[in-house]
């Protein structure tokens, strides 16, 4: 009878064992190229088939060389069901790392991406991460003296989440430690905005009136902005916006939906404002780079701007005032590009060579992306 009972004891334990079973999360750089503070997607619906029994209010990643917790976030892309585990890695060139799951309290990560809506400030849209911060007109600043159409940049030279402070403060171009805005966009699609060209001309939307928060940190913030419908140059044209900003990164995923009328593919521009001073171009049509290295604003010091575009460009022209990279669009199909900044005083992109360098292996490490297995 006793082995009888040991039997069945051991036939109880050997499923749930089998669910407990440690599993490994493979992250491999195949590239020359290390990658630094990279966030990486990982599908919640892999984890799920490794982590039957996971339970997102009480698990840690872990690194394990290291043996310490990696950050990590549960993105839901604007779904009640979450879409993937982001994770927050080094990894050297042509190597791996190798991380697990574990039940465990999860330590204090500091907030590194935070996007908000702006009522307060005649409906601008701001988002950050621990390198750089932006913003997008909204609907308020139409028809007035400081409307603009495209993206603005907010310089800073900390890790902190600043644009809260900045609001409240609203004194945002005097550098008070942080950084400051100094960046002129006026009319053009300042750090790289998109817009239709057509007949020769781009043709400007109004500025976003509504908004939607997709994610919001503390590795990615995601959000949605939609543009009414618009007459471009006798074409109704209809936008939708989808921005995500990565820890870490310099530059935003862009992901535009355009919808209009007939099949045939209308064609668009990505735009970086030129000043009148001499600044430090790289144009790269193959490869769908533009990089620019402003003139030094006096003691504000200065600003690189830059955009990869990830489908055919036909042309980059420079006008007198802004640079623009032409390609196409096709109705109501997402066409996904990148775009950014950097400023000199933060520390890690100084001159027109390192920005230059920076963005060229954005554009391989996009080619060439961290590969995940789950065994």
């Amino acid at each position: 009878m006793k082995s009888l009972q040991l039997f069945f004891l051991f036939a109880f334990i050997l499923p749930f064992g089998l669910l407990a079973q440690k599993h490994s999360i493979s992250i491999q750089n195949t590239t020359a190229l290390e990658r630094k503070d990279a966030v990486v997607a990982i599908q919640w619906e892999t984890i799920l088939s490794h982590y039957p029994q996971i339970d997102t209010t009480n698990f840690i990643v872990i690194n394990e060389a290291t043996k310490k917790q990696v950050p990590f976030q549960l993105e839901h892309h604007g779904n009640k069901t979450i879409q993937n585990l982001l994770v927050q890695v080094n990894v050297k060139a042509k190597s791996a790392v190798q991380l697990s799951i574990q039940k465990g309290k999860l330590s204090a990560f500091e907030t590194k991406t935070y996007a908000r809506f702006v009522p307060e400030r005649l409906d601008d849209f701001a988002w950050e991460n621990d390198r750089i911060a932006f913003r997008a007109y909204g609907k308020a600043i139409e028809n007035s003296k400081e409307n603009a159409y495209g993206f603005d940049v907010w310089v800073k030279r900390t890790d902190k989440m600043i644009v809260n402070e900045r609001y409240k403060l609203r004194d945002y171009h005097v550098d008070h430690g942080n950084g400051l805005d100094y960046y002129q966009v006026g009319f053009t699609l300042g750090a790289g905005n998109m817009a239709p060209y057509v007949k020769d001309t781009v043709r400007y939307s109004a500025n976003y009136h509504y908004w939607k928060v997709l994610d919001n940190g503390p590795l990615r913030s995601t959000f949605r902005l939609e543009y009414d419908t618009w007459d471009a140059g006798g074409i109704k044209v209809k936008a939708t916006k989808t921005i995500s900003l990565d820890a870490g990164s310099q530059l935003n995923r862009i992901e535009n939906v355009y919808i209009y009328d007939g099949d045939k593919p209308l064609e668009a521009v990505v735009g970086l404002s030129k000043r009148l001073e001499a600044g430090v171009l790289s144009l790269n049509e193959q490869q769908g780079i533009m990089g620019y290295w402003e003139p030094t604003h006096g003691q504000d010091g200065t600003t690189g701007v830059g955009a990869i575009l990830t489908t055919a460009v036909s042309n980059i022209f420079i006008g007198t005032a802004q640079i623009l990279a032409k390609t196409e669009v096709k109705n109501n199909q997402p066409i996904v590009y990148y775009s950014g900044a950097a400023w000199d005083k933060a520390g890690k992109i100084t001159n027109a060579t390192q920005w230059f360098d920076y963005l060229n292996a954005f554009s391989r490490e996009l080619k060439n992306p961290l590969i995940v297995s789950v065994k």
